[in-house]
């Protein structure tokens, strides 16, 4: 798949980030995750992100790492693109881009480097040798210590003709649309906010009518049900899923730090689907609120 090919696909259909499953050990489980893949596959994602933000990206081993894009692009492989995440500082991000090439996989989704801040220079630099290393599609994902401007985002675009997504971590509207609007198509746009259905309205109305779904690991149905309603313009529906699920999963996914992730390994044992615990320093959610999400999710019926 050209990196022209990834862009389009990019630019319609729901996009997800599988979870990576662990056993009691906190060691990957490639079996699961291959079943977890092919339970996903029939309600039909337009791309998945393997071993990204909700698949735990940052806890993975290199080996780990490469595991988990083989098992993606071994199960999925003719049937749904994998797009492999990225990240740490410039070298070993490198390493990953190069070794998700390498594999197979149809792209890359390049997540913020680290800790410390970066000048635009800084990022430009950092960006430019993850594109100039690998010849598949790159995606960056503008959130943490990576923001940047429309126009480190217009030298990035001239620079690097492989760079063809731009993902929004961030949520500023002002930032947004001024990138929108100065690059206009030249990438595909995509929302990355945590739960992302939330602000789907408000990115669609800015130019960005696509986004990844966390919950698709667990809700599939309703997660296409949003969007298709999202893409239809069927406010109706989306207001209705909006207030009956997706603000109170909200409240509670903000009772505890990191639990972005945990809730959806938590969602996905409720359903059946269970990915094992999450790795520290993350961590699970209380019995309690496990509880608290499978009276939630108990109304949205089989999935």
């Amino acid at each position: 798949m050209s990196p022209q090919d990834l862009k389009i696909v990019l630019q319609s259909g729901l996009l997800s980030f599988p979870l990576t499953d662990f056993d009691d050990q906190l060691k990957f489980a490639p079996k699961p995750f291959a079943d977890r893949l092919e339970w996903l596959q029939p309600y039909g994602a337009s791309a998945l992100f393997a071993a990204g933000g909700t698949g735990e990206f940052f806890s993975l081993e290199p080996k780990e790492y490469s595991e988990v894009i083989q098992v993606a692009l071994d199960t999925c492989r003719g049937r749904t693109p994998i797009i492999a995440g990225a990240g740490g500082g410039t070298t070993l991000a490198i390493q990953y881009a190069q070794e998700a090439e390498r594999l197979g996989a149809q792209g890359v989704l390049l997540l913020p480097h680290y800790l410390t801040e970066a000048s635009q220079e800084g990022l430009i630099n950092h960006v430019t040798a993850v594109c100039q290393s690998v010849k598949i599609g790159v995606i960056v994902y503008n959130r943490g210590a990576c923001r940047l401007t429309p126009q480190s985002l217009l030298v990035l675009a001239e620079r690097n003709p492989n760079l063809i997504g731009f993902k929004d971590g961030f949520g500023d509207i002002e930032k947004f649309v001024a990138i929108r609007q100065t690059l206009g198509d030249r990438f595909a746009y995509l929302g990355g906010l945590p739960t992302a259905e939330l602000f789907a309205g408000a990115y669609k109305a800015m130019g960005c009518p696509v986004y990844s779904s966390a919950v698709f690991n667990f809700i599939p149905k309703t997660a296409m049900e949003f969007y298709n309603a999202h893409a239809a313009g069927d406010t109706a529906t989306c207001d209705r899923l909006i207030r009956d699920f997706f603000l109170p999963y909200i409240a509670l996914r903000n009772q505890g730090e990191g639990y972005a992730v945990s809730i959806v390994k938590a969602g996905a044992t409720v359903i059946g689907h269970g990915a094992g615990p999450v790795r520290p320093p993350l961590s699970d959610l209380k019995p309690a609120e496990v509880e608290q999400l499978r009276a939630l999710m108990a109304p949205l019926g089989a999935q």
